[in-house]
């Protein structure tokens, strides 16, 4: 029998049952997006290191040019100019300006810069400045962006692009970040044969594997596949058991559910406890989550499209936990392509495909059944509806799960 959770229990069980894994390591710069931070970073140095500007002008005393205009420009006196990637070897004096490339040093004593389509070269060493300028014009000062003992990322945060832009400014070649989570996949069933078989009557590929294999890397984990497992609970504990000896958390795909066949739960109960059987979803109520040893133990629903979901919304929030990640959900709204019903009781998950119409973003449902992956390819997200709304009309603002983000 089911002991059915709702989906907000099942995620306070994962999160207040499971702790994060100890261990970090050192890699390389360009090696660590996508991975989970160990430690704060805290900034060593300035940067940028030197007051510079923001335009090719020229930079002046903001002073000097108060109340200038076209018809009475201020004139000041050219003092030079500073060369990309050198420093501004004097400082400026009153009623001068200093030519400055974008991205060139601003010397001492200067506050702002002028562009130079607000100038006029006058050609015998006078600048007219057409337009007044204000205190920080133009200018990015020395340490606008970071400075020392500024705490620039959280331990916890999966690294991205920007992130890793942001370390490359300030020198740091290698990152702590948490060891990746080893996560093994086992595939249960009579029916299963590998992917590159031809089924025969009653025979159906085994899509789990790969796809949960490719949605852990995705997550940051270190998939292990143990390969296909046939419906006898003999083989499928020697499976579990050399899994739990060398993983993380474990995924059993198929075998979830109460069948006579179905041994996973039987299986997962004889190695730990099982924290709940069911939850309040649709696709994905048969799923298990047991505990062996404080290593997450999952029995999925051997439907790759229910078992895609549940992956997403749970196995996901178990890696968080494992790698002490912060685990944000970034959506997208979108208005809902058409109306939706739903099953009362229990909060239903729906792939859209994403639709841009003049200046408005619509999610179009996927409209599909539990064992049909394929009708999910090329979808871009999901949205939920909760398990206390009977449905959606068309034109309802929703929240989009994108698949792009992990």
């Amino acid at each position: 029998m089911f002991t059915v959770k709702t989906p907000e229990e099942a995620l306070d069980i994962i999160r207040d049952t499971f702790s994060p894994l100890s261990g970090e390591e050192l890699v390389p710069l360009d090696a660590g997006c996508g991975r989970v931070l160990a430690r704060d970073i805290t900034a060593g140095e300035y940067v940028p290191g030197f007051d510079r500007s923001t335009v090719d002008g020229y930079a002046v005393s903001a002073r000097d040019t108060f109340g200038c205009s076209d018809a009475i420009p201020a004139l000041l006196s050219l003092a030079g100019e500073v060369l990309m990637g050198e420093a501004a070897e004097n400082a400026l004096i009153p009623a001068s300006c200093v030519y400055v490339p974008t991205g060139g040093a601003v010397p001492e004593g200067a506050d702002a810069v002028v562009m130079i389509e607000y100038t006029e070269d006058y050609g015998d060493g006078t600048i007219g400045i057409l337009r007044p300028a204000s205190p920080g014009m133009n200018m990015i000062y020395r340490g606008d962006d970071v400075y020392p003992g500024k705490r620039v990322l959280p331990a916890g945060r999966r690294l991205g692009v920007s992130d890793i832009g942001a370390l490359a400014a300030m020198g740091i070649t290698r990152v702590p970040v948490k060891k990746r989570p080893v996560v093994g996949i086992i595939s249960t069933g009579d029916e299963l044969i590998p992917i590159e078989e031809t089924p025969a009557g009653g025979q159906i590929r085994d899509v789990n594997s790969s796809m949960l294999a490719v949605l852990c890397r995705q997550l940051g984990a270190d998939p292990v596949c143990y390969g296909i497992i046939r419906d006898e609970p003999e083989k499928l504990t020697k499976a579990v058991e050399n899994a739990l000896a060398g993983c993380d958390l474990i995924l059993i795909s198929g075998g979830s559910s109460v069948g006579l066949k179905d041994a996973t739960a039987g299986i997962i109960e004889n190695h730990g406890r099982i924290l709940f059987h069911g939850i309040a979803m649709k696709p994905g109520k048969p799923t298990i989550l047991g505990d062996a040893g404080g290593k997450p133990i999952f029995g999925l629903p051997g439907h790759p499209v229910a078992a895609f979901f549940v992956s997403r919304l749970f196995v996901r929030a178990a890696l968080a936990v494992l790698t002490g990640e912060s685990c944000l959900l970034r959506t997208i709204p979108a208005y809902l392509g058409e109306a939706l019903s739903a099953n009362h009781g229990r909060m239903e998950v729906i792939g859209v495909h994403l639709r841009q119409e003049a200046d408005a973003l619509y999610a179009d449902p996927v409209h599909t059944k539990s064992g049909l992956i394929s009708s999910l390819a090329g979808a871009d997200g999901y949205i939920t509806i909760p398990r206390d709304c009977e449905g959606l009309a068309a034109g309802a603002i929703v929240e989009v799960n994108s698949f792009e983000a992990p």
